[in-house]
């Protein structure tokens, strides 16, 4: 007896419209990212805005997974490095169905490699516009090696074409607003970081993230530590004065203020 493939899909329910015989894979056996800038980039930036989202329950964030945008077709896939939907429910998933879900992903991040940037540049983003991803935002790590420029970000317009947003120049860090996610993305030396406006706050990565914790759980001992020292100096003080009574008394004398 042959076993059946485990049909992993299904963590998504499915709808009514779809064929029962239809499998959709969560995995084509091909690498996260093909080199340490990629890989660092994806998961630094996944992890900053999984982070960031981490007490809105109706905003999903993932990377590189598979995506499927055809009913019954899964050949129709796409794997984003990293996106972000919101709307939906933040829990993990196998895959990511666009009818199951109800919407496309919001925000999409495609990060340059020698093997995808054209891709990335041509037929992903002919893609995207067809999902309706209302962002689609590119970032060469490689210093524009491959797109020419660090960072691109394109929005969708009512016509359903992608429009340039805009972006700044300064010292060295080129910059755009993403109305989609409220941040500013900002590349810089081959590094993307994500600032938040509101807060004034730049938004960490996960070794930041441990940092930042370790930091102020150091500064919370000391403060703990200098505390008990000056409780243990007070007592000390109050120690020495009572014996001082003490020995006044003994010898007839009332201490200033004396009890």
């Amino acid at each position: 007896m042959v076993a059946k493939p485990y049909r992993r899909d299904y963590d998504t329910p499915r709808v009514p419209e779809e064929d029962p015989n239809v499998f959709y894979p969560d995995s084509d056996d091909e690498p996260m990212a093909e080199n340490d800038h990629q890989r660092r980039a994806l998961i630094d930036i996944s992890e900053s805005l999984i982070h960031h989202y981490d007490d809105r329950p109706d905003v999903y964030v993932s990377a590189d997974i598979f995506v499927y945008y055809e009913m019954n077709n899964p050949n129709r896939n796409v794997a984003p490095d990293v996106l972000v939907t919101f709307g939906v429910e933040d829990r993990p998933r196998f895959s990511y169905f666009v009818w199951r879900e109800g919407k496309a992903p919001d925000f999409v991040l495609e990060i340059a490699s020698p093997n995808t940037w054209r891709r990335d540049a041509t037929e992903k983003r002919d893609i995207y516009a067809a999902m309706g991803v209302t962002e689609y935002w590119r970032f060469d790590p490689n210093r524009g090696q491959y797109f020419r420029r660090m960072l691109i970000g394109e929005r969708l317009n009512d016509s359903g074409d992608y429009e340039t947003i805009t972006l700044t120049e300064t010292e060295g860090a080129l910059t755009g607003y993403s109305a989609v996610l409220g941040l500013d993305l900002s590349a810089r030396d081959g590094v993307l970081r994500m600032y938040d406006p509101v807060s004034q706050t730049w938004l960490r990565n996960f070794r930041e993230e441990i940092a930042a914790r370790q930091i102020a759980e150091e500064r919370a001992e000391f403060a703990e530590g200098r505390a008990q020292t000056a409780e243990g100096r007070a007592q000390s003080a109050e120690d020495r004065a009572a014996v001082l009574e003490r020995m006044l008394r003994e010898h007839g004398i009332e201490p200033p203020n004396g009890g």
